[in-house]
């Protein structure tokens, strides 16, 4: 994807600039990556391990965490790096693979989102049939299908934009390579083939959005309709996370992107783009414990069993 208008090298953008605050940065990016690491990987296991958890819900939310840990991997441990050994550069290569990875851990995250919402959907307002539509073999081929699908867009995305000449130097706005920072960087009217790329995506983006405000439309309306308070609790228990990592995960990424040009500055970009590269990734397992209680006895069980082992 090389050619011969492109640098060798790209420059991120440096949360600070004194050796005092690298170090805080570090050790404040390092507590947050562990954190997810720990939460992310820990609802992996309870499901992975325990039978009771081998449903539809939680073999989405299995491979939502496996996502979460993929794209907070892709962005974190290279800033890490950056300031502990003072430095803003990144290879040709490795800001290629961090486009490219990230395209699929975030087109893979909304679709997988969206499929969510159609459980949820299936589960409350067609109950009779929820073992039919969402078999495992049914499972298995959305998650191949969200994977795969997000494989070829990231892969269609990232050829796109480094093939285009780059001739605004190669400093970026940014502490990861993204595809909007690039193109900032390439010639004049060169951006136009991945930007209807982009305006493609972003018509599917909208598409999956409706799909989800409708899907809970017709939930909220069904779980209204039952006439036991228990009931609706527990039909709100399902629906309540997932729309809240839903919230947390659109509103992050529109706030990035479609802010106003005239309030943008480095620094609010920054801040951000940490709101919408690390803290859901980060929040997502706490959303999704806190309220359902077969999770949460999973995986007090797993807690249990690993510290009976270091004992």
């Amino acid at each position: 994807m090389s050619n011969s208008s492109s640098p060798t090298k790209f420059l991120l953008l440096a949360f600070v600039d004194t050796r005092q605050l690298q170090l805080l940065h570090f050790s404040l990016f390092l507590g947050i990556y562990l954190a997810a690491l720990m939460g992310n990987s820990l609802i992996i296991t309870a499901v992975a391990c325990d039978h009771r958890l081998h449903t539809p819900m939680y073999f989405f939310l299995l491979n939502l965490s496996l996502l979460d840990l993929g794209s907070i991997s892709v962005t974190v441990p290279k800033s890490m790096a950056n300031s502990l050994w003072d430095t803003r550069a990144i290879s040709y290569s490795g800001c290629a693979a961090q486009v490219f990875f990230l395209a699929i851990f975030i087109s893979a995250e909304y679709s997988l989102l969206t499929v969510m919402a159609y459980d949820r959907y299936i589960a409350i307002c067609k109950p009779l049939h929820y073992g039919t539509l969402m078999g495992s073999r049914a499972c298995v081929k959305m998650a191949v299908a969200v994977w795969g699908s997000s494989f070829f867009n990231a892969l269609l995305h990232t050829g796109n934009t480094f093939s285009i000449p780059l001739c605004q130097g190669n400093a970026m706005e940014q502490f990861f390579c993204e595809i909007p920072q690039i193109l900032k960087l390439s010639c004049s009217d060169s951006y136009l083939r991945e930007a209807g790329v982009i305006v493609v995506s972003l018509c599917l983006i909208f598409g999956c959005f409706i799909f989800i405000v409708l899907s809970y439309v017709q939930i909220f309306t069904a779980v209204l309709r039952i006439p036991s308070e228990q009931g609706r609790h527990k039909a709100f228990s399902m629906c309540l996370p997932h729309l809240a990592v839903v919230s947390l995960f659109v509103s992050t990424a529109v706030f990035a992107y479609l802010k106003p040009p005239s309030t943008s500055s480095p620094a609010l970009d920054l801040v951000v783009a940490v709101l919408y590269s690390v803290v859901p990734p980060t929040l997502n397992p706490l959303i999704y414990s806190m309220r359902n209680k077969e999770l949460k006895e999973a995986l007090k069980k797993l807690i249990q069993l690993v510290l009976f082992q270091q004992q």
